[in-house]
């Protein structure tokens, strides 16, 4: 099946998106489909206000137009709700081609934090683009009931995996880490305001607080919080060895819709301490011992005291961690994918009765 791929998220860009759509792509190349991607990287950028590392595509409808028109894709997936996936959008409704979407990011909330705006204001701009789609994929059970909640129909999962290859409790750990005082915990993720790290770094707990990322928050963070080891961006086997000398994995946000970090870090056998908030609930579960509550041990503590939490999750089983996460797999959350797209893509399928410009 010839399938576009449109997003607004790409390389080098280091976040939660990119890799899902790139891992996908891997597994959908391996199992013969044929790939168009449509991202910036030939298109004129300019950098998302706040955000130097954040790029987004000036005036892309004729790049996007003459791609598409070019591939002749049997279906669109339009991974992100900027410039590209508007474009993208706009011409599948001109040429009667299905397409799907996906609710990666909690724009309203993410914009209501930055505006002062409440995030009701901005639903509606979300409701307009999802409507015409033959299928709207989120990442968990909570994630699609909200977005029925908020008129988004039509939705299909689509979970996420990980690269057990590099994700798991053997291999290196990172030398400079190991030297701190323990116990370690770690946040790894965007350096922002949306990511609610100042509950992480103001937390009452001993041991030393590591961040591992890059964002427009960086240098404030790093000024008002010296005691604190702020790496940077990291990736690959840097970034697996980071997670493996960690005694506890610290996630601080309110408005993810996954968290795909979460997994990473189980998988290299670090408990986890986040918030009982849609995401960590998703993935850990509210008493800690996974979504269903089937696992044999807890694997993470969700509580509204962070600190506490943390408290908690170091006294948990890495090995346990590690078994948890092991059921996450690329290959089945590309079933999913697929599974969805050729919904879509059948002739049968009925058109959404809100297909509007």
């Amino acid at each position: 099946m010839r399938i576009a791929i449109a997003t607004d998220a790409w390389y080098p860009q280091v976040n939660g998106v990119v890799r899902t759509l790139a891992a996908t792509v891997t597994e959908l190349d391996r199992r013969g489909w044929e790939v168009e991607l449509i991202t910036s990287e030939r298109m004129l950028t300019l950098p998302l206000p706040g955000y130097a590392s954040i790029r987004l595509a000036m005036a892309p409808r004729f790049n996007v137009r003459r791609t598409l028109g070019a591939f002749r894709p049997e279906v669109v997936h339009i991974a992100t709700e900027g410039p590209i996936g508007w474009s993208a959008r706009n011409w599948c409704l001109a040429h009667g081609v299905p397409f799907t979407t996906a609710f990666h990011t909690r724009f309203p909330d993410y914009a209501a934090i930055r505006t002062g705006l409440s995030a009701e204001r901005f639903w509606p701009i979300l409701r307009r683009f999802h409507a015409p789609a033959r299928a709207v994929l989120a990442a968990t059970p909570s994630l699609e009931a909200e977005l029925n909640g908020r008129g988004i129909a039509r939705t299909r999962r689509w979970s996420r995996g990980i690269d057990h290859w590099l994700f798991n409790p053997r291999g290196d750990r990172n030398e400079d880490l190991a030297l701190l005082p323990r116990p370690i915990l770690l946040c790894v993720g965007r350096v922002a305001a949306e990511k609610n790290l100042e509950a992480f770094l103001s937390a009452p707990v001993a041991g030393t607080k590591v961040i591992v990322g890059d964002g427009p928050a960086l240098e404030d963070l790093s000024r008002r919080y010296p005691e604190a080891v702020f790496t940077g961006s990291l990736t690959g086997e840097d970034l697996a060895a980071a997670y493996r000398s960690a005694d506890c994995f610290v996630f601080p946000s309110r408005t993810d819709t996954f968290g795909l970090v979460l997994v990473e870090a189980l998988a290299c056998g670090v408990p986890v301490a986040a918030y009982p908030v849609p995401g960590p609930l998703d993935v850990i579960g509210r008493a800690g011992r996974g979504p269903d509550g089937t696992m044999p041990a807890t694997i993470g503590v969700l509580d509204e005291d962070l600190g506490l939490a943390i408290e908690k999750a170091l006294r948990l089983d890495r090995v346990a961690a590690a078994a948890f996460a092991a059921a996450f797999s690329w290959e089945r959350a590309t079933d999913e994918f697929i599974a969805a797209i050729q919904e879509a893509a059948s002739a049968d399928q009925p058109e959404p009765a809100s297909a509007f410009a």
